[in-house]
């Protein structure tokens, strides 16, 4: 389905038509599903979480002054509920392990992983995701599945940009590191 531009919905919901709060809930549905599993690593929590969020954005769309994109207020919405929920439950999360990181060549992986098929890829890459934190896993979501930049992902978390940068670096290369070790594995089977 191809949606219009947010602003449009939000515009037709503040007016009243509530059914076209839908459209914003059908196209940003997954991603808030995602944002909320990764921090949270419960299914039912997640969906908890993600419900409550779409009901508070649109209690609170009113307040919503667009001096960001729909989506980055939504996702900071989902990201500060999902760590609160997190905090309340205790959990710890686990801290980013620096002896995985080490210096593996982007190239040479990247010649590695072009070597194999789509689906052999798509599953190594899904393995090595895998192996990243929930912080981790959270912040390359919202990079690239989230298409935000990276001032976008500042605002969601609430870290600097310089931090969000530095955080992407490690995780890339902890990716890297990881997809390599994977391959690595793979011929010497």
């Amino acid at each position: 389905m191809k949606y219009r531009d947010d602003n449009y919905y939000i515009e037709r919901v503040l007016k009243g038509d509530v059914a076209a709060y839908a459209s914003l809930i059908e196209k940003y549905k997954n991603l808030v599903f995602s944002i909320a599993l990764k921090i949270l690593n419960n299914r039912e929590d997640a969906e908890e979480v993600a419900q409550d969020c779409f009901l508070k954005v649109y209690q609170s769309l009113k307040t919503f002054e667009k001096k960001s994109k729909f989506s980055t207020w939504l996702y900071r919405i989902v990201y500060n509920a999902a760590i609160s929920k997190t905090r309340k439950k205790k959990l710890e999360l686990t801290p980013l392990n620096g002896n995985i990181i080490q210096n593996y060549s982007e190239e040479e992986t990247s010649r590695a992983v072009g070597g194999l098929d789509p689906e052999e890829q798509r599953v190594l890459i899904d393995l090595a995701l895998k192996r990243l934190t929930e912080d981790e896993n959270i912040l390359i979501t919202l990079f690239y599945n989230g298409a935000n930049s990276i001032e976008e992902i500042s605002y969601i978390t609430g870290l600097t940009v310089s931090n969000v940068k530095v955080r992407l670096h490690r995780i890339r290369k902890k990716l890297y590191g990881e997809i390599s070790s994977l391959i690595q594995h793979q011929s010497n089977k």
